[in-house]
């Protein structure tokens, strides 16, 4: 497969689910996807009933790949078992002085499953003083919407590029009939940055129509819950800065990561189940590498090809941890807080744990 960007030409190999799920990752935390994905639902009525009647589905990859190469999936469990702080997705943060405070790690969907919070969490969130999460936008979409419209650069191409331009006759043949098949005109999306596309069509079917209908997700919930309760809500970081986490990663891994979310179809559905069993487990350790390995025949390790794999953890995760840690400092300093993240940013010796532990606080799993 090759994309065709200006006067160079990259070469992408066949569909790799590992690719595709690390775009997944990315996606959801995007609120604006939410407002996307009705959007596009009303371009195509069809596919707006369809949506709306779809019932959830998918398989354990792990169970499949347990069966089918036992030990590339001995591999992927000593992965996940070797990465720090990767069995727990609660956890207790103490300091000599200072009420205890809370880290949940979340999944930004509204699967019903997830939108219940392991035992404890509940209450911790309840007889919290301040309740901290990514973004506090995320309460206001219209707000929200509004600032992103400030700069249309993040989700746009401004400068009459379009997506086509950027592919070779062949694939553009080839996303058009990707996007046909969902429903969607190429010429109504031609200018919106791949990766926002690729935010939805990467979607399960039944999380579009949950999402389309207006449910919230499980870092939402929690926020609209403690306004309601008259709590104090604190954002991390603001949905600019999501959006330029991704815009700053090279277009032709967007490209390339929207073709192949196409190609794939419903084989993502997979890839969403497999990541909502270990999250549900609490295996988050294991996330990482089941999609660095699962995918299908053919395909190398994601780590192995050019720089994709690390450019994205580089910038999608460990920069933002980071700034997250930074920002979540003074306001732990007072104590008595939940605190809600995506469950991708805890693990790692680089992970939200680990950095807090290095601020003096002791972090301590509850489940």
């Amino acid at each position: 497969m090759i994309i065709a960007i200006g006067q160079k030409s990259f070469h992408l190999a066949q569909p790799r689910l590992a690719d595709i799920a690390l775009w997944l990752v990315a996606a959801l935390p995007m609120l604006l996807a939410a407002a996307l994905i009705a959007v596009l639902l009303t371009l195509s009525p069809a596919r707006a009933a369809e949506t709306a009647d779809a019932a959830c589905g998918g398989k354990n990859l792990l169970i499949e790949l347990q069966q089918q190469d036992p030990a590339r999936y001995a591999a992927v469990m000593k992965e996940g078992d070797e990465t720090p702080n990767g069995k727990s997705i609660f956890w207790q943060i103490e300091k000599p002085g200072l009420k205890p405070s809370w880290l949940l790690g979340t999944m930004h969907v509204t699967d019903p499953r997830v939108l219940v919070m392991p035992a404890g969490a509940a209450n911790a969130h309840d007889a919290a003083d301040t309740i901290v999460i990514e973004s506090d936008e995320i309460l206001d979409e219209k707000k929200a919407a509004i600032a992103l419209l400030a700069k249309p650069e993040l989700t746009m191409f401004t400068d009459g590029t379009t997506i086509a331009s950027l592919l070779s006759p062949e694939e553009n043949a080839r996303l058009e009939s990707g996007l046909k098949e969902r429903g969607i005109p190429l010429a109504a999306v031609s200018r919106m940055r791949p990766w926002m596309i690729a935010s939805v069509v990467s979607l399960p079917a039944c999380e579009l129509a949950r999402k389309a209908k207006g449910a919230a997700f499980l870092d939402q919930k929690i926020a609209a819950d403690a306004v309601a309760e008259g709590k104090d809500v604190k954002g991390l970081e603001t949905l600019a800065e999501q959006l330029s986490a991704m815009a700053e990663l090279p277009v032709e891994f967007h490209l390339k990561s929207l073709i192949e979310t196409l190609e794939l179809g419903d084989r993502m559905n997979d890839v969403v189940e497999t990541m909502t069993d270990l999250y549900l487990s609490g295996d988050i350790g294991m996330t990482m590498p089941m999609l660095e390995t699962v995918e299908p025949a053919g395909g190398g390790n994601a780590k192995d090809e050019g720089g994709d794999y690390a450019a994205f953890e580089q910038r999608i995760i460990l920069d933002r941890n980071k700034v997250m840690a930074e920002r979540a400092a003074p306001i732990l300093a007072k104590g008595n807080v939940f605190m809600a993240v995506g469950a991708l940013h805890l693990p790692g010796d680089q992970g939200l744990v680990e950095l807090l532990r290095k601020q003096g606080f002791a972090v301590t799993a509850v489940r």
